[in-house]
């Protein structure tokens, strides 16, 4: 079972709900506000999971994806991009990139939990 789980979204309201979803279902959780900072979290503290927003400014959440699935210390962390990009060309671009899952904004606690289970 993922303990870890790395919550990247530029938005307070969407990280905060997302950290009560993953806490209340007893993971320890880290957050980041932005691509670049997803990079830097995922190589110090070695998450278990990431769920990754897509909409940041500066580096998107498909750009850091790039970035931490071409790098060995980083690649076999598990991506699952949480977005309202939710259109059918986005999924299978976040599948490309080799995400493990796909959980479009808004979305159910269910639907977090069922990503943290899989």
């Amino acid at each position: 079972m993922a303990r870890k789980i790395l919550i990247v979204d530029d938005a307070q309201v969407d990280r905060s709900n997302l950290e009560k979803i993953v806490s209340g279902a007893g993971y320890q959780t880290l957050l980041a506000d932005s691509g670049a900072q997803a990079l830097e979290r995922a190589k110090r503290d070695k998450p278990d999971l990431i769920f990754m927003d897509v909409n940041m400014p500066g580096m998107d959440g498909f750009a850091a994806t790039r970035q931490l699935k071409a790098d060995s210390a980083t690649k076999d962390i598990p991506i699952v991009f949480v977005t309202s990009k939710n259109q059918k060309a986005d999924m299978a671009w976040g599948q490309m990139l080799g995400a493990k899952g796909y959980v479009g904004k808004p979305y159910s606690n269910e639907q977090i939990l069922e990503q943290l289970k899989a």
